[in-house]
């Protein structure tokens, strides 16, 4: 069952102790496959937690990131070594790049409700809330100065 899972998709080792424990597979049946597992390298939380972080890194913060890497079950330290190598150029790039459709989708709002909406997109996705401020004020000037350069007649 534990090898199914792992065909599936990468597991940390609580996620396949949740599963086994929902099939009734005694504990310490359990606790034995797994420490197997991972003497022969089939389950590594370190190894999953960096997996993890790499291919989210690009649509979530470290915030949201690291509470995801909770709930799966991965220690806080684990976590915290993985989170460690997402740099903050790409956490704000990533930032960026989300910004990109409410920003435009928002035009013609009210400028208080525009930030606060923008600002939310962001804060859902577990951005620092300073990173967030910041990004959404430059990323609201730069499109007040595209639609004034696209509303000036050429001439």
């Amino acid at each position: 069952m534990a090898l199914r899972q792992l065909t599936m998709a990468p597991r940390s080792r609580a996620q396949l102790a949740q599963k086994m424990a929902a099939k009734d597979v005694p504990e310490q049946v359990a606790q034995d496959v797994l420490d197997r597992f991972e003497e022969v390298g089939l389950v590594d939380d370190r190894s999953f937690a960096q997996t993890w972080v790499h291919s989210r890194q690009g649509h979530r913060g470290r915030r949201a990131l690291a509470l995801e890497l909770r709930r799966k079950g991965i220690a806080d330290e684990t976590a915290q070594e993985a989170l460690e190598e997402v740099d903050d150029s790409i956490e704000e790039q990533a930032a960026r790049t989300l910004l990109r459709r409410p920003l435009a989708a928002t035009r013609g709002m009210d400028p208080v409700k525009r930030q606060r909406r923008l600002a939310g997109v962001l804060a859902r996705r577990g951005f620092p809330p300073g990173l967030v401020m910041r990004l959404v004020r430059e990323e609201l000037a730069a499109d007040a100065d595209e639609t004034v350069d696209d509303a000036e007649p050429l001439g």
